[in-house]
């Protein structure tokens, strides 16, 4: 009950007035007189009275003075009260002119005297809780810029209004795409700025903190956060989700915010036929792809899930996130055809997702001969027993760094690209989908940067040029899935990852999320071996498109499968990896 509210708090201004202005209108009278007032003068001052404090309080609400927070009353607020008295003690001089019979007896020197004493009464009100916070006696919270117009801002007010979050607004700016409409209208209390007055706003209302209510492109979202950050402000909010609890709702933003490219085609009608009611087997199922297909193949409706993983922690981690009951946990590698081989023929699975992979660059390199088991055989493996159990479809899970390799694990993958395309699949639709960088997997520079900031640098980068693909690891694994319910089989499909990003300016935004700029440096190391500068996710220019513009099909690469297959036996007998590599994939060019 005690908490405030909109309406609560105008009730008590109007309340608190109601007493200021009687008590002003009688010292009035006391000091007009000396404090020896004629009993006969007082006998029309509950009129004059009622008259004076309605009139105050009718113009104050005009000006909106019982919308304005507590804490933030300040010059604007001081001159609209100035005008308001002003209104209203001319209304009252001329009802005086036409009703003096029924005033009188009045002394209108009063109302001069009336007006300062108000105007200082209910000035002193509405300061003192400033002054309480400004002296440290109250509890500290955060001044806040609340950007955006939306229903999720309504509800950012009230959490601020009760409480529940540790801050206060000092002020609303709508965003790049909100007109003319919004700006200038209220809020609850508060009056909607343009964007272009966010410095005015920041700096008048001492603003530490920001709270970003709309859903903005990654470009307009960079352009809020290099503004904010060149004013100082590196708190920053996002409205991520409308949930039950406005504090769960605003989190802090990160730097996944700022590089996500979201896909603007994703259908998920067609990944929800393609899924729902199946039986699907997802290897490597604890890692960062194949959780988040895991995930995925839950969300739209698969009748059951094969989780096959190597790893234990990784099996026992994915399982607890599901909420799906018929799944089944397969603790196993992918290099074991026979255990492999049982769980095919136990499940029967009509869908099969191969995310299992080493895919470590600089641990593949010292570990060649592991990387080319796993990735190769272990591919070649779950590919061979899909064919022989008449799975429907087969996806695999491929990368960028495929594209004229330059490392181990980049050629293990072109292997694997080159056998899905030309095996004899029968019934079996085989695709294979390649894309970039996902924001935040494991093993990713991302959590490696938050560790050096967070330990006080400095940030390693290899290269100041270094530049890779990135996007969102649910958007990834749904434009996989996507891929996979429109292939016919033996389609290479890439992804579409936008523009590539400089490792460095990706360093750098980190380092200004933490707002340690001062205090952290970026280190260059020199690129670790097989890193090239650039990634690729074409091999030629000559890339099909599909119904969906972030969807392309890579021409076929033909490769009698019979030398194939002998060629990776050779492979795996080598004694030097990287030319029996070379004799698969002539394009590997190998950086150790």
């Amino acid at each position: 009950m005690l908490r405030p509210t909109p309406s609560r708090r105008m009730l008590f201004f109007i309340l608190s007035d109601a007493f200021i202005f009687l008590f002003s209108l009688f010292l009035a009278y006391q000091l007009r007189f000396n404090f020896d007032v004629d009993p006969s003068i007082w006998k029309t001052f509950p009129i004059i009275y009622i008259l004076v404090a309605s009139l105050k309080i009718v113009f104050m609400y005009r000006w909106r003075l019982y919308h304005i927070v507590w804490r933030f009353f300040g010059l604007n607020e001081s001159k609209n009260a100035i005008k308001a008295h002003i209104v209203a003690y001319v209304v009252m001089f001329a009802l005086y002119a036409v009703a003096s019979d029924i005033i009188n007896p009045f002394p209108r020197s009063v109302l001069l005297i009336d007006f300062g004493l108000s105007l200082m009464f209910v000035g002193f009100l509405r300061i003192s809780k400033r002054l309480i916070i400004e002296s440290g006696l109250a509890d500290e919270q955060k001044a806040a810029v609340i950007i955006g117009v939306e229903r999720q801002t309504d509800q950012i007010l009230r959490g601020i209004t009760s409480g529940s979050l540790p801050f206060y607004a000092a002020g609303i700016v709508a965003n790049h795409n909100q007109g003319d409409e919004v700006i200038g209208s209220y809020m609850g209390n508060l009056r909607v700025h343009s964007f272009l007055d966010l410095e005015k706003v920041v700096k008048e209302g001492r603003v530490e903190a920001a709270i970003i209510a709309s859903e903005m492109p990654r470009e307009e979202l960079n352009i809020v956060f290099e503004q904010l950050n060149a004013l100082d402000i590196h708190e920053i909010k996002l409205v991520k989700f409308l949930g039950d609890s406005v504090e769960e709702s605003i989190k802090d933003i990160a730097i996944e915010d700022l590089l996500a490219r979201k896909p603007k085609d994703l259908d998920t009608e067609v990944i929800g036929e393609f899924l729902n009611d199946k039986v699907v087997m997802v290897t490597g199922a604890g890692g960062s792809i194949g959780s988040e297909i895991c995930n995925q193949c839950v969300k739209f409706g698969v009748k059951e899930l094969i989780l096959v993983e190597h790893s234990e922690y990784n099996l026992y981690q994915v399982a607890e996130q599901l909420s799906l009951k018929n799944i089944s946990l397969k603790l196993l590698s992918v290099t074991d055809k026979i255990a492999l081989d049982t769980v095919f023929s136990t499940y029967e699975p009509e869908v099969v997702i191969h995310a299992a992979a080493y895919k470590h660059v600089p641990i593949c390199e010292d570990n060649q001969k592991s990387a080319i088991v796993n990735n190769i055989i272990g591919s070649k493996n779950v590919i061979d027993c899909s064919i022989e159990h008449k799975v429907s479809k087969v996806v695999i899970i491929s990368t960028d760094k495929a594209v004229r390799p330059t490392n181990v694990m980049g050629a293990t993958k072109r292997v694997v690209e080159l056998y899905a395309q030309n095996v004899s699949s029968f019934d079996t639709e085989i695709v294979a989908v390649r894309f970039g960088n996902v924001l935040g997997s494991s093993g990713s520079v991302i959590p490696k940067f938050k560790i050096q900031i967070e330990s006080g640098g400095p940030v390693t980068v290899t290269h100041q040029e270094i530049t890779r693909y990135f996007m969102m690891i649910p958007e990834a694994c749904q434009l996989v899935l996507q891929a996979a319910s429109i292939a016919k089989g033996g389609e290479l499909f890439i992804l579409d990852m936008g523009k590539p990003i400089r490792i460095a300016e990706l360093a750098q935004k980190m380092i200004a999320l933490y707002g340690k700029e001062d205090s952290v440096n970026i280190e260059y190391t020199g690129l670790r071996p097989g890193e090239k500068l650039y990634e690729e996710l074409l091999i030629s220019d000559n890339e099909h498109k599909t119904i969906y513009d972030s969807i392309f099909i890579a021409n076929l690469a033909s490769y009698d499968i019979d030398k194939l297959s002998q060629d990776i036996n050779r492979l795996i007998e080598a004694e030097d990896s990287i030319a029996a590599l070379q004799t698969i994939v002539p394009e590997f060019n190998h950086k150790p």
